[in-house]
């Protein structure tokens, strides 16, 4: 996996414009006190991760879909390799897993939604200087 991936930088948690910077204040989904917060313009590039306001709202559908993933995955897991499993096992680990992972899916819904409107533009060249 290299630079100019849309996988890259969904799997880094880094800007989609240039894959250097940091996407969210903290790169730690579990760090609750900026929990899934993106940052408004990438240190590194300096361009925009904000089209406009309530962008990130589309991001719930991606959520949506990776925790019905998340969902069925345990699902089939727990009933595949625990066939006599009990009814309450069933829904303790899918609930469970569902709670853990929430913060990561959480996170990975935003970067992944913005890598579907933003492409890889390689770092910002400065612009000459015009002053005379």
């Amino acid at each position: 996996m290299r630079k100019g991936q849309k996988l890259y930088s969904i799997l880094r948690f880094k800007c989609p414009h240039c894959h250097e910077g940091p996407f969210f204040e903290n790169n730690n989904p579990y760090a609750f006190s900026k929990l899934g917060e993106v940052r408004k313009e990438c240190p590194a590039c300096g361009r925009s991760n904000h089209r406009e306001p309530g962008f990130y709202y589309g991001a719930m559908y991606v959520s949506y879909a990776l925790a019905v993933a998340n969902f069925v995955t345990m699902y089939v897991a727990v009933t595949v390799l625990f066939p006599q499993a009990a009814t309450w096992v069933l829904v303790a680990t899918v609930l469970g897993a569902q709670l853990l992972l929430g913060p990561l899916l959480y996170a990975l819904s935003k970067i992944i939604w913005a890598n579907l409107f933003y492409s890889y533009q390689g770092m910002a060249r400065p612009q000459p200087d015009r002053a005379r």
